[in-house]
């Protein structure tokens, strides 16, 4: 069973308080939003449309702030059913429970559910595009799953396809070819494939070799994981000196990489997704934020796993400010000496707009420019922890809201969320097969 979308020709969101994101956020009070088709048609104030045309569907946003949907740039969505499993682990410890042990006890079924699960939680909180960092291909059954999963969710995604950390022989180009004529149809534009492969900094470079030549013979951009070492401790100039270092790349988290390394990263039109409240609590080092601002770095924001952090938007923007300001210079002294700490747009444009273009997804979402898809959040501004929004909206959406404020989400201009309420026609069945696969998996409650 599917998701219930809400399929409209023409709809207008009339009167809102738009945010649009691009070329950098900008307030628009009493502001209206024309979707054709599942595109945006026009935005503006006072639209001239006919209300009586019965081909037209209006939804009264004058008590809503209105902005693009949120783009969660890293995620691993099958750990849905894993949430909070370890809150309290260090990253060695995260590796060992939930990598090293629980990831390989999971059946393609106990993929599906973590799969859509997650993917129902990140429409539910406003995330209408995620990159899916999906290291648990364990046969082509698990990736068939995956896969499902995020097309019955209604979710746009880019489908990472992911070896498993531990298990080599796993690692299987035969499956990846059959995976990507399998489930990839050129005419699919809502759900897509790249290559997320263990990477410079974890694999030997012959292994790192193969996996960039499979994704370039199959067309697929790269998502990888970098850290200065333990295998490469210079990843980015290990991939320039095999003739590997390419445009659309995107590399997750590189707090312990030198100014040098990001800096070939820029030069190479390559992007980072940042998942600050895992990298806070997992010590992974200095805050990202501030430093790859000032290396001119596209930068995107994810949840990463909701097995040891929040998994909603406005948490990661909270986190990407907040250690923005600690270190926004990124010497890693805590003093914002000239450096560049952030401001909620930045942080909002993160979520956003560039996040949209580090999954290479610029064009057609991440801003609300007329002919871009229909991707859109409404948030109640009435609410108790919003309201006055008038003062700032940008800073109040980065700071103050929260997933309850969270009224209606389309996807393509079809709801997926309306009047606070979640579609999807069975979510109870998804979150009765959720306990089911943790008692399976032996992580239920004591």
């Amino acid at each position: 069973m599917g998701n219930e979308r809400h399929h409209t020709p023409r709809l207008l969101l009339r009167g809102g308080l738009v945010i649009d994101t691009a070329p950098h956020p900008v307030v628009h009070p009493h502001t209206d939003v024309l979707v054709e088709e599942g595109r945006i048609a026009a935005v503006g104030p006072g639209l001239p449309v006919d209300d009586s045309d019965t081909g037209l569907e209006v939804i009264d946003a004058r008590t809503m702030v209105v902005l693009p949907g949120f783009v969660d740039a890293h995620r691993h969505l099958w750990q849905g059913v894993l949430r909070s499993a370890a809150v309290d682990a260090s990253l060695d410890g995260y590796f060992s429970r939930v990598l090293g042990d629980l990831a390989g006890r999971f059946t393609p079924a106990d993929v599906h559910t973590g799969n859509l699960l997650g993917a129902l939680d990140c429409l539910d909180s406003g995330i209408t595009t995620v990159q899916d960092f999906s290291h648990v291909q364990y046969s082509p059954e698990h990736t068939a799953a995956a896969v499902e999963a995020l097309r019955e969710a209604g979710i746009r995604a880019v489908f990472g396809y992911g070896y498993p950390v531990f298990d080599e022989s796993a690692r299987q180009a035969d499956w990846v070819r059959k995976a990507r004529t399998a489930h990839f149809p050129s005419h699919d534009a809502r759900v897509t494939m790249a290559l997320a492969p263990v990477g410079p900094s974890f694999t030997p470079p012959e292994a790192v070799r193969e996996d960039w030549l499979l994704a370039r013979e199959l067309g697929l951009p790269v998502a990888v994981h970098v850290s200065a070492g333990p295998v490469a401790m210079r990843p980015i100039t290990a991939l320039r000196e095999q003739g590997l270092l390419t445009a659309g790349t995107l590399y997750v988290h590189g707090n312990s990489l030198p100014d040098s390394e990001l800096r070939l990263i820029a030069e190479s039109g390559g992007a980072v997704a940042i998942t600050p409240a895992i990298e806070a609590s997992m010590r992974f080092g200095v805050p990202m934020a501030g430093r790859l601002r000032r290396a001119g770095i596209t930068t995107g924001l994810g949840a990463d796993a909701v097995t040891s952090a929040p998994g909603d938007m406005f948490s990661q923007m909270r986190a990407a400010l907040m250690s923005s300001h600690f270190d926004g210079d990124g010497d890693g002294d805590g003093d914002d000496d000239g450096g560049f700490a952030l401001k909620a747009a930045d942080v909002l444009r993160m979520a956003t707009a560039e996040g949209a273009a580090a999954l290479g997804l610029g064009a057609e979402v991440g801003s609300l420019g007329v002919g871009k898809r229909a991707d859109l959040v409404l948030l109640r501004a009435d609410a108790l922890n919003l309201a006055p929004v008038v003062h700032d909206p940008i800073g109040a959406v980065v700071t103050a809201a929260h997933p309850g404020n969270v009224d209606t989400v389309l996807v393509d201009g079809q709801a997926v969320k309306r009047d606070g309420r979640l579609l999807y026609e069975n979510l109870g069945g998804v979150l009765a097969e959720a306990h089911r696969a943790t008692e399976r998996l032996g992580v239920s409650s004591p």
